[in-house]
Order: structure tokens, then sequence, then C-alpha cells
């Protein structure tokens, strides 16, 4: 029998707020452990909640820029459940009334629904030493709470996914657009951005869904696809061998590159919800809603197909280009201050040698010595043929050290591209007659033989102009003496 894949995803994400949700501690990533607390995020008897205006803020951004339906008021309510990084034993939350309600995002020219997103409380972060990190095998806990009291947003699809694939370029094009609208960095290896997926099969042809798995634990895209793909195998292979599917929540193995069961999954009537008595409901104004729509940028869709069309550049090069908002503002103010070179040039740059630079260092765009203008002047420089490709390189990497803007950098470092044609046929006449065995293999050689030849000419020409000869221009006055 053929089955068709379901499936829904479930995203956590950190909001890039300076302090927690209901209090004033640091809403800050790698912290020393339980130094940013209060009797609020710990829950202790007599504090009371205050929310953050910021993170309503980010809530309406979130629901422009994904085209929800954001109501008149939301309301919190309590989320009951007992575990050891939970401090007051239920979390704030939002249950039927949401701040945002059934939105959408296009993935590939394809709409994929969005059911909800919602407010919501971030737990503490429990290491469990020994067992293999397990909590089941650990010798102990150790519990840290400067999470406890982070701002969330979750942003539950609709079942409408069919495959790992489609699923990834959700997750990509949802973290393009939270980056570019500004409400959190949504690094996954440091769980600003969680995913959990819910899968399940059917037989081809029905609409029933079947029984769903949560999965959990998948720390990059590429994790959440072997995840999902690994889910649907073992649900196949267990339904056709007439095994029940059960409804849990499982845990991914990278390593293992398998999901283990870790618990029955709960429904929303375990969870005892009730409304919020502390907070009362969030009706954000008129002024509230314009400015989040005043703070949306140029959306990741719209930006690649400009880039696309107005630069001409690949449609893979424009991904990579927006996947990273400081750098593809950077780009654009480089090509804004264009004089020569093309669009295109500044593109291979910034997707190549900068994205480089900038993992390698830890480093964004606004710290570089090199400024977008300067970048302009290096394509420039490459572009009237002043130096080589090869050459810009190494002006590029002294710029990058703070050596100065290209042009001092290239005199400084003797970097000058020969394009004096004379000076270049010179040259080649030198190469052909110091090599006449090489030039009468090449008049009477098949065209491997050719091919071999000339590069080896080639490069003899190369090595005689001491690396800062024009290559175009010594390629045509090499064929030019082959002749």
């Amino acid at each position: 029998m053929q089955y068709e894949t379901v499936i829904g995803l479930e995203v956590h994400v950190e909001l890039a707020t300076k302090t927690k949700l209901f209090c004033a501690c640091a809403n800050e990533f790698g912290s020393e452990p339980n130094t940013n607390i209060c009797p609020v995020c710990l829950g202790l008897p007599g504090s009371l909640p205050v929310l953050n205006e910021r993170v309503v803020d980010f809530a309406l951004r979130i629901g422009e820029a994904l085209n929800f339906t954001v109501p008149e008021r939301s309301i919190f309510h309590r989320k009951n459940y007992f575990y050891p990084d939970m401090p007051k034993d239920f979390q704030t939350s939002q249950y039927d009334e949401p701040i945002c309600a059934e939105g959408w995002i296009e993935v590939d020219g394809e709409r994929i629904g969005i059911e909800r997103a919602h407010m919501e409380e971030d737990t503490g972060k429990s290491t469990h030493v020994g067992g293999g990190g397990r909590i089941h095998d650990a010798d102990h806990s150790l519990v840290d709470y400067n999470r406890a009291g982070v701002p969330l947003m979750e942003i539950v699809s609709h079942p409408a996914m069919r495959s790992s694939e489609q699923a990834r370029g959700y997750v990509s094009e949802l973290r393009a657009v939270l980056l570019a609208i500004g409400v959190s960095d949504v690094k996954m290896e440091e769980g600003s951005m969680r995913v959990d997926a819910n899968v399940s099969i059917r037989p081809v042809g029905t609409t029933q869904l079947g029984t769903k798995v949560e999965i959990k634990n998948m720390n990059s895209i590429r994790s959440l696809g072997r995840a999902i793909d690994y889910e649907v195998e073992r649900q196949t292979i267990a339904t056709n061998t007439g095994e029940r599917i059960v409804q849990e929540t499982r845990h991914w193995d990278e390593s293992e590159g398998i999901t283990h069961g870790m618990r029955s999954k709960e429904g929303s009537s375990d969870y005892r919800f009730f409304p919020e008595p502390d907070l009362a409901p969030v009706a954000p104004t008129d002024e509230m809603r314009a400015a989040a729509r005043a703070a949306i940028p140029e959306l990741p869709a719209a930006l690649r197909e400009r880039i696309v069309a107005e630069w001409q550049v690949a449609e893979h090069d424009a991904r990579v280009l927006v996947a990273n908002p400081a750098l593809s503002d950077y780009a654009q103010e480089s090509v804004a201050a264009l004089r020569s070179g093309s669009a295109r040039d500044v593109v291979n740059w910034c997707t190549g040698e900068l994205l480089a630079y900038g993992n390698e260092t830890g480093s964004e765009p606004n710290s570089w010595a090199l400024s977008p203008i300067a970048l302009a002047e290096l394509v420039g420089l490459v572009g009237d043929g002043a130096i080589s490709r090869s050459q810009a390189k190494e002006v590029l990497a002294g710029c990058l050290a703070g050596e100065g803007a290209p042009s001092d950098v290239a005199s400084a470092r003797g970097l000058a591209q020969v394009s004096d044609e004379g000076a270049l046929a010179a040259i080649i006449a030198g190469v052909l007659e110091a090599n006449p065995d090489a030039v009468a293999e090449f008049r009477n050689g098949d065209e491997k033989a050719q091919k071999k030849k000339r590069g080896f000419l080639m490069g003899e020409a190369m090595k005689a102009s001491k690396g800062q000869g024009n290559p175009a221009l010594l390629n045509r006055l090499l064929d030019a003496g082959l002749e």
C-alpha cells in the first residue's frame, strides 16, 4: 500500500528582547547559570507578572509578516504540568485566544497555512549528567533558570506539508522572515529557534489524518529532514506489519540517526488550561498595529525576486545572500556605490569570500574594516582591469586586516595588473620562441594535446609577467600567436 506523509511543525522562537516576558531580568544567552532570575520568573509566592510591551510589538510584526489575522484582544492562560525546569509548575501561554490566527507563508511558490502564533514563556534548561544526557539514565540533573520566563512565540503550522524537503523549506523561509523583521536571531544551535515535528502517514487518496507522533531535539534544518525521513520509514514499516502507531513524543538521536520513545503525548485537557488571573487581556491599539507595520522591511521573497531580476544573479546566490539580512544590506549599499563592475560581482564577493570570513571570525559586516563603499571600489578595480581577480583576493585580505582602501593596498603590495598590449605581446612572443616543442605539439596534436600545451604556454606567460598580466588580454594574444 502507498502512503502519504502528513507533517505539521511547531516552531518555538525566542524573541530578541532585552528583558524577559513578565519581569525585568536580562534575556541573555550564555550567562552564568541562575544569575538572570528573580521572584517572578522563579514563581515565588506574592510575585506578580508585568507584560513586556516589546513582546507584543514583536508579536504584531510576526502577525504582519506572516499574513495573520490579529484579533482585537487575546488572553494568557496557565498551562499546568509538572517538570523540574518549570519553577511555577505551570507555563504562562495562550490557548484559544492567541494573538495571531490563520496566517500563511509562501515556500517555492506554494502557500503553507499557519494555524496560529502565540506568546508564551520559556522554561528553564535541564542538563542531565551521565546516562548519555538522557533523564531516565542520568546520575543527577542540573537546572539553569536563566531561560525561565524568556519570551517565546510558538508558530504552529497546519498539517499541510507532505515531505521532509517541504518541511525544511518552510523552516528556512520562516527563519529568513523572522531574521528580516528583527524579532529573533533564530540560532538553532543556541536554542533560540526550536522545531518540533508532528508526523503521520495515511493511505494515498484518503483524507482522515493518521496517528501523529511528535519528534523533538532537532538542532538544525538538516536534522529536521533526517528525523522526518526516519520517522516516516518507521511508521510505514510498523503499519505494514500490523503494529499500531502510538500517539507519543519521540526524541531524535542525531548520532544514531533514529528516534526514541520519550513519553505518551498529552492532549489539551491534560494541561488543564485556565485564564491567567494576574494578566489583563492584550488589546493592541491602532497605533501599535501601525508601528508594527512600519517596522516591516522588504521581506525575503520579494527581495530575492528583485535581486535576481535587477542584478542578474542566480536564484541560489540570491537565496544565500538574503538569508543573512546584515550581509544583504551590506551588498545593497555596495551596489549603490558601484562606479564600474557589476552587481553580480558584488554578490559573488559577498556570498563567497566575505561570507566565509564572517563565519570564520564570527563577525558581522558592520564590524569589518572593508566598508560597502570599499568593496565597490575593489569591484571597480577588477572591472577596470587595474588588478586581476586573483590579485583582488590579496587586496581583500589586506583591506580586512585594516591596511587601508583597496587602491592603497594594491599600490603598497605592488599589485598592478599589466594591460599594456605591446608589453604583453612581447611576453607572448618570448614564451613562444622559448618553447618551440610545445608550440609544435599544439599545432600538430589532437584536442586533448592542444588543451594541455595551451595551458602550459599560458602558465609560462603568466609567470613571465610575474602574475600581473591581464589574463583576458594574454589569452587573446596567445591565441593569435598560435594561429
